[in-house]
């Protein structure tokens, strides 16, 4: 069968090998029989899931099946939807998050960034310490700024705009504005990183830099992204679920999943026959 090449990210500098993850270790992340409601229409079906740390999981699959939604479980974003419900369960370090009622401090240690770039109407360095500021995460000026240089380093954008901190984020170009929206989800620190689409609304070039930034990331976080972009998929993440009708068809390795996958229904989606 006609496959998708994993080819390696174009100028990669320090390459993380893709190793299998340590089975012996507890997931970072687990779902187990969730299944989520719009009023009476049932988006998610028995999603059953293991996510570990420090690996990049990709979501994929065609619109409408349900990745984006599932994703937003993860961060209890679609509890401000109203008549949204959810069954089973979704454990954070074996923790359920819908057994907490505290959404604000999970959002901490669960950060997201959206298909659109967001930046607030401030200048860079406040959109990077908005968060620091209103969680009073920082004791002084000092200790902001070096998060605030540390969050910009961390996104790989520190360079471009270590000498304009103080000019509006929205003169930024879309993709500097894209990583600034990652910068900020760092700034606070979280332990896993929500990415729906970052890169969709980017042309090649940065869309090259996001997949980069994307890769390198997951040394420091645990990352699991949403792309309807298959070759996206295959470059970046270690491991992809293949999503349908809402319902979780396949997740393996990514290599496997690209190469050899076990359900035909997830051959016939990344060959192209449909979808």
């Amino acid at each position: 069968m006609s496959t998708v090449p994993l080819r390696p990210l174009a100028a990669r500098q320090t390459d993380v090998d893709r190793k299998p993850v340590d089975a012996t270790k507890a997931a970072k992340i687990v779902a187990s029989g969730l299944n989520f409601f719009y009023g009476q229409k049932q988006a998610l079906t028995d999603i059953s899931i293991e996510m570990h740390a420090n690996v990049v999981t990709a979501f994929i699959g065609p619109s409408g099946c349900g990745k984006s939604t599932f994703l937003r479980t993860l961060n209890r974003m679609n509890d401000i939807i109203p008549g949204a419900r959810v069954e089973g369960r979704v454990l954070i370090d074996g923790a359920d998050i819908y057994d907490s009622g505290d959404v604000v401090q999970l959002r901490r240690r669960v950060g997201m960034v959206f298909q659109k770039s967001n930046p607030f109407p401030k200048s860079i360095f406040e959109n990077v310490a908005y968060g620091l500021r209103i969680n009073r995460m920082v004791g002084s000026s000092s200790e902001l700024a070096g998060r605030v240089e540390e969050s910009l380093k961390q996104a790989a954008l520190w360079t471009e705009v270590k000498d304009r901190l103080q000019t509006s984020a929205l003169a930024l170009s879309g993709g500097q504005q894209q990583r600034l929206c990652i910068a900020r989800a760092l700034a606070v620190r979280p332990d896993i990183l929500l990415m729906d689409e970052p890169a969709s609304a980017l042309d090649p070039i940065a869309t090259q830099r996001i997949e980069e930034l994307v890769y390198n990331l997951k040394r420091l976080y645990t990352v699991v992204i949403v792309t309807h972009n298959m070759q996206q998929a295959a470059r970046v993440s270690d491991y992809t679920a293949f999503f349908w009708l809402g319902k979780l068809v396949e997740y393996d390795r990514t290599d496997k999943i690209f190469t050899a996958p076990s359900q035909k229904l997830t051959e016939d989606y990344i060959t192209g026959r449909f979808g």
